[in-house]
């Protein structure tokens, strides 16, 4: 091949918001460097400020209806610029938003495949599949992926090329742009003579669809290019396929100089918070050594601490830890009466690092520690006068059994403040890492049902308090990310439009009050996402000793759970939201009339082992009727695992009377 080549590019962009975000600048930026013409097509409209930046790093740009995926947007730039004069070049390039990249110089991928004879090349291949996923029959063929292709000049001026797209039937789902083009096309042209080429081939990593299972490897190997979807996917797919995207980011952060920051200003507006803190392991363990070099300066700019002191025996076990900051920061307390003010002004002015002290009371203690927090001390974070600040209250937790109340107090105050060397490493983070907002303990689940549940009945006062605060983003089902306990570091900006608005205290609800819907429980759960609505990600911060317990009770936990079910998670995962969707039949058993109780009835192991296999046997049955009718193709890929489950759930069976007599 010539070392100077001829290529034209036409990418094919989508967003529902229509916004061409700073990721997809950069990579047209440097595409540019290799590529003579850039057309973009964007399916669906774009915002004057989108027209505006991508105007500027492409030669044409196409808005048209959101019709064909990628693919109807390819064909549409190819179109514009016409076949006789696409035959002109020496490459076109087929490409679309969903990576980021170039990761790495694309003039490495490009000279790689210069030195391949081939007619097409594609960044990536995926494996052929038997029986083809997607349908359950035949087989899915090895081809090239679609979100980056190359067709070299012999291909792009034949009469088969422009047949093709020609005649491309229609695409109108996901499904159809796989089974009708992304897997067809690759054969098609392979069937007609012409070569083919992977820069990522699967054979060489040892799974069907490497660019996005093998991540990790491929970014080692200098792949450009990072799969979107590998942060706001179902993390049961990255679990069961061992996908290791916190792994591929801190290879990207020793070997790469893309600012990761492209990443999170993209991914934030499109994700789940729970599914992305997942997937990407947003969770630092923190030692309480700092990591960085002792010498490295601690410019951290200006730092306070916003404390809630409604307990004041609890001053100085608070004042302990809050001297672990290793700079003078603020200390900005409230509190219910002047009495209580004025024990705590005493007990501030004693303590060295203190800068700056502020004590107010409250003009009411509705809403407790939030409201004390966006109201009295609202005009003190509503704006940048402070960098950093962290978030502490004098909790007690009365109304549960002491030692979960001291318990949920630990795991909120040592995985804040924990020692000296540890909040160094907290301000560190938040300073080499801009993306960062909002820092929190991680979710408190021993002696609390937090797991699973932790809406409880606040989601709908959560969104409705979004909207009036026009919080844009998508939350989660069933477990939020949240500051449990409320308590937390935080940039003010991150949470600035809850901070703007003038709350009153007669927005919440009087004493005494305990219970779920409330105000309070709804901005505890809600500033996770106004962060995540700022631009900025949610970090859980953990020291070792919490983690040693958080994780090893954990662990029991949910090896507890899944040892009374057959499969792996995934299959685990399903089993239940079929019989959570099912109404959580018990068939006969009498604990069933009560199953909403907090305490079900007593029952002895051989006759809760008895009910439980004859729900599983009757979810069993269900589940395999409504696969086989709806989903046929699943079915039948499922049909070996419900022959071999089916003697173990059946109740009656000589197996089941073997292990029930064993209780």
């Amino acid at each position: 091949m010539s070392s100077v080549l001829r290529r034209v590019a036409v990418f094919s962009l989508y967003n529902e918001r229509g916004v061409a975000d700073d990721y997809v600048i950069y990579l047209l930026t440097k595409l540019r460097e290799l590529v003579e013409r850039v057309v973009v097509v964007s399916n669906g409209n774009l915002s004057k400020h989108s027209v505006v930046a991508v105007d500027k790093v492409c030669d044409q740009l196409l808005i048209r209806e959101n019709e064909g995926f990628d693919i109807g947007g390819y064909k549409a730039g190819m179109e514009a610029i016409g076949f006789d004069e696409l035959s002109k070049y020496d490459e076109l390039i087929l490409l679309n938003d969903t990576c980021y990249g170039p990761l790495f110089p694309f003039s490495e991928m490009f000279s790689e495949m210069e030195s391949r004879d081939c007619d097409f090349w594609g960044s990536s291949a995926h494996k052929e599949m038997t029986p083809n996923p997607f349908t359950g029959t035949g087989h899915l063929p090895w081809h090239l992926q679609t979100f980056f292709i190359a067709i070299r000049k012999e291909m792009l001026k034949s009469e088969a090329f422009k047949r093709y797209w020609k005649n491309l039937p229609e695409i109108k789902t996901y499904v159809d742009a796989v089974l009708l083009h992304e897997s067809q096309f690759t054969r098609h042209f392979t069937d007609l003579g012409y070569s083919a080429e992977a820069y990522v081939d699967p054979e060489k990593y040892g799974s069907h669809y490497p660019a996005f299972i093998n991540v990790d490897e491929a970014i080692i190997n200098r792949f450009p290019l990072l799969k979107r979807r590998a942060f706001f996917n179902d993390p049961t797919f990255l679990e069961h396929n061992a996908i290791d995207l916190p792994r591929t980011l801190r290879v990207l952060k020793e070997t790469s100089e893309y600012d990761l920051n492209l990443i999170w200003r993209n991914v934030l507006r499109v994700s789940e918070l729970r599914n992305l803190n997942s997937n990407a392991a947003l969770m630092s363990v923190l030692p309480d050594k700092r990591i960085k070099n002792a010498d490295a300066p601690a410019d951290y700019g200006k730092v306070a601490v916003c404390a809630h002191i409604y307990y004041t025996d609890m001053i100085d076990e608070m004042l302990d830890l809050t001297g672990n900051i290793p700079v003078p920061y603020d200390f900005i307390a409230t509190t219910d009466t002047p009495e209580k003010k004025a024990e705590i002004e005493a007990a501030l002015a004693k303590r060295p690092g203190i800068e700056k002290a502020i004590v107010r009371v409250v003009e009411q203690n509705r809403g407790r520690d939030m409201s004390a927090f966006f109201i009295a001390t609202r005009d003190l974070l509503v704006d940048d006068r402070y960098d950093l600040v962290c978030r502490v209250h004098s909790k007690k937790t009365p109304q549960v059994q002491a030692s979960k109340g001291n318990l949920f107090k630990r795991h909120m105050f040592e995985n804040l403040l924990n020692s000296r060397g540890y909040v160094q490493n907290v301000l560190d983070m938040f300073h080499d890492n801009p993306s960062i907002g909002f820092a929190i303990p991680p979710m408190i689940h021993i002696s609390f049902p937090t797991m699973g549940h932790s809406w409880f009945r606040n989601k709908p006062r959560v969104e409705e308090t979004a909207r009036l605060l026009k919080i844009d983003v998508k939350f989660d089902d069933t477990t939020p990310v949240a500051a449990y306990g409320g308590m937390f570091w935080f940039r003010p900006r991150a949470l600035r439009k809850i901070f703007k608005h003038k709350w009153k205290w007669e927005d919440f609800d009087p004493e005494p009050y305990f219970d779920d819907g409330d105000l309070a429980h709804a901005l505890e759960r809600l500033m996770a996402y106004a962060a995540q609505d700022a631009g900025y990600t949610t970090q859980h911060i953990v020291c070792a000793h919490q983690l040693a317990h958080t994780y090893a009770m954990l662990e029991f936990k949910l090896q507890k759970l899944a040892s009374a079910m057959p499969g792996d998670f995934p299959w685990q995962s399903h089993i239940l939201s079929e019989w959570k969707k099912a109404g959580y039949p018990m068939g006969n058993h009498p604990a069933a009339a009560g199953a909403g109780a907090v305490t079900p009835t007593p029952i002895t192991e051989t006759v809760a082992l008895t009910s439980v296999k004859h729900s599983l046997a009757e979810l069993n049955l269900a589940i395999k009727s409504s696969l086989k009718f709806r989903v046929p193709v699943i079915f039948k890929i499922l049909r070996p695992f419900y022959r071999g489950t089916r003697a173990v759930l059946k109740p009656g069976s000589r197996r089941d009377e073997r292990r029930t007599t064993r209780q």
